[in-house]
């Protein structure tokens, strides 16, 4: 999951960086209306965590920008956006709910209960209601990041699990090895030119070749199972 941190306190950001990256999720964090928007019009996240008191104005500002941007602008304009915020009164809570945000937490709070609330956002953006992703014999756990085949468990990398996870979540649509590295790797990254191939060529040896398969010249996808 690619996550767009907002948050103008340096501490608590590199705070929230650290512990998404523990988690396997890939954060970039900006720190005003400003450059949140720019990062969103020119990158593709599966979340946002948005403060409210930015250094440049409000962030109910920039979740109104993000509800009313026109499609072709702004693709992604319906993605979830999770308040975090000091302001603990009703009022704020519900202008910002009916603003568009998809879930509230006041500071402080658990880092993991905000790691739970992330990955139920995100099984909703999905379109998912189970916890535990099954794929034929495959069944992988994002919140312990765990992947059994056929029962037994197997050891993945937390990016052979990540690659898996996104192209698992969307099946049997076809990922670019451009849409797979967004979804990965943030903008500190430092990324090898076949680093997925790597990845997906380490995974069909661990799981077999026919569970990821290659569309030549355009990506690639897990199939469906057959009925």
């Amino acid at each position: 999951m690619r996550v767009l941190v907002v948050e103008d306190d340096e501490g608590i950001a590199a705070g929230l960086k650290a512990h998404l990256r523990k988690l396997g999720w890939a954060a970039d964090v900006t720190d005003g209306v400003t450059s949140a928007w720019a990062a969103l019009c020119a990158e593709p996240f599966d979340l946002v965590l948005l403060d409210l008191g930015l250094r440049d104005g409000d962030g109910a500002e920039l979740l109104r920008r993000l509800r009313q941007a026109p499609a072709q602008r702004l693709p992604d304009a319906a993605l979830p956006v999770l308040i975090m915020t000091a302001r603990d009164q009703v009022a704020s809570r519900i202008a910002a709910l009916d603003l568009g945000a998809d879930d509230y937490m006041t500071k402080p709070f658990d880092p993991d209960e905000l790691a739970a609330r992330m990955r139920a956002l995100r099984r909703r953006a999905v379109g998912r209601a189970q916890a535990h992703l099954r794929c034929g014999a495959l069944e992988l756990n994002p919140a312990a990041r765990t992947l059994t085949q056929a029962g037994k468990l197997v050891d993945l990398s937390a990016r052979e699990f990540s690659v898996l996870l996104a192209l698992v979540e969307v099946r049997p649509r076809v990922l670019s090895r451009a849409q797979i590295e967004a979804r990965l790797y943030n903008w500190d990254s430092v990324l090898d030119s076949n680093a997925v191939e790597v990845h997906v060529h380490h995974l069909r040896k661990k799981l077999g070749s026919e569970v990821i398969c290659t569309l030549r010249g355009v990506g690639y996808f897990v199939p469906q199972e057959r009925p």
